[in-house]
């Protein structure tokens, strides 16, 4: 009997990092992908990301969460009980062996929990990681604590996630699943790409995304700093990517296109650029910049710099390609002066990411091929030992 994987998803950023994982179950005959399509995924405003997993051949099962007012904190709590409420159906359909649930957002918490109430196994990727900016940061840790696999993306957070007191026989360092999607992709070159997202790159470029700071309330006047330090580059051509659909995120976004209807000649937004436009821009640009994971995880790969504002992703493991900076006029502009000096470009040529080897789908298909879960969902508190 093939063994059923239920994946679940609910973001553009998010079905792009998942999609080699979701090509390796479905090429396998030994296992059934049960692909589960909710949150953003139906917000038109969000480019309508469903129509992208459509395109790219996958089936599979409609479940909308998102109120009218999802950018609000009260919003969230809306989707978060409209997931509670509709996932049960969704099983007693499905049957699923395995749930899988990536990262942290507040999406993944309602489906852990009502996973975990109907005694699923839940495999969790991303697990142990910090950003202590975000209350994504306590959905992960939540998210890990009902979780029974556990997939992370360094060892340092496979022994975060072994202290938070999952077993170790159940926690593997498999790397960022992003990675996987830059050694199989074949990207695009700079002409191809000018074509097809409609944008001629500058002498400089750089690729923006800013998220709200969820712990904090100023989000739209970090961004607007940010803004104004962009607007004093020179000959510099920038891509927007639109905000998630987090509380605040709806006032982000039409920052961005006020500045792109004022900078059309040196600026464009894409709401969602899908994996294949991303990286092949990430490949063509100076630095990543704003305060996205994909600085943090895939620039380094591609041996540019990142400038990351704030703090948002405090507290993740980062190669020497990333310059922090304090959401202020005067150290974002002093990010850009070491960006573009001399000594740290040289540097960007020996970067290691410390993400993995672009492998972690492969890895994490063979343990839920083989992994014995006959009442996997009993689990002891794993004690570690410590000297105070």
């Amino acid at each position: 009997m093939k063994r059923k994987i239920a994946v679940v998803t609910g973001s553009r950023a998010e079905y792009g990092l998942l999609k080699p994982l979701l090509e390796e179950i479905k090429n396998d005959r030994d296992l059934e992908l049960q692909l589960i399509v909710t949150g953003s995924h139906h917000a038109k405003e969000l480019g309508l990301t469903r129509k992208e997993i459509e395109n790219d051949g996958f089936d599979y099962t409609p479940i909308w969460i998102l109120p009218k007012n999802y950018e609000t904190s009260s919003g969230v709590s809306v989707a978060m009980g409209n997931a509670l409420k509709k996932y049960p159906k969704v099983h007693e359909k499905l049957k699923s062996h395995i749930v899988v649930l990536f990262g942290d957002r507040y999406e993944m918490l309602a489906f852990a929990a009502s996973a975990t109430a109907q005694n699923i196994p839940i495999a969790h990727i991303h697990g142990g990681e910090l950003t202590e900016g975000s209350f994504d940061d306590s959905f992960r840790h939540a998210i890990t604590k009902m979780s029974h696999l556990h997939f992370t993306a360094t060892e340092e957070y496979r022994k975060r996630v072994i202290q938070l007191g999952e077993h170790p026989d159940r926690v593997f360092n498999v790397g960022a699943i992003g990675l996987d999607n830059i050694r199989k992709i074949k990207l695009l070159s700079k002409e191809t790409l000018e074509k097809a997202i409609g944008f001629k790159f500058k002498k400089r470029n750089l690729l923006v995304t800013f998220h709200p700071v969820t712990l904090e309330e100023n989000s739209d006047k970090q961004f607007k700093v940010l803004l104004d330090v962009l607007n004093e580059l020179p000959d510099t051509g920038i891509i927007f990517t639109k905000a998630n659909a987090d509380p605040g995120g709806d006032v982000i976004n039409r920052m961005i296109d006020n500045y792109v209807a004022k900078h059309s000649d040196t600026s464009i937004v894409i709401a969602s650029m899908g994996q294949l436009h991303y990286l092949s821009a990430m490949q063509h640009v100076d630095a990543v910049v704003g305060n996205s994971s994909s600085g943090i995880i895939e620039a380094p790969s591609f041996k540019i710099g990142t400038i990351n504002i704030g703090n948002r992703q405090k507290g993740r493991i980062k190669a020497k390609n990333v310059i922090d900076c304090e959401p202020t006029r005067e150290r974002i502009k002093e990010a850009f002066k070491q960006l573009y000096e001399k000594d740290f470009q040289m540097n960007l040529i020996n970067i290691i990411n410390p993400h993995g080897d672009g492998k972690a789908a492969e890895s994490i298909k063979k343990i839920f091929k083989t992994y014995n879960i006959t009442n996997i969902v009993k689990k002891q508190f794993y004690d570690i030992d410590f000297e105070f």
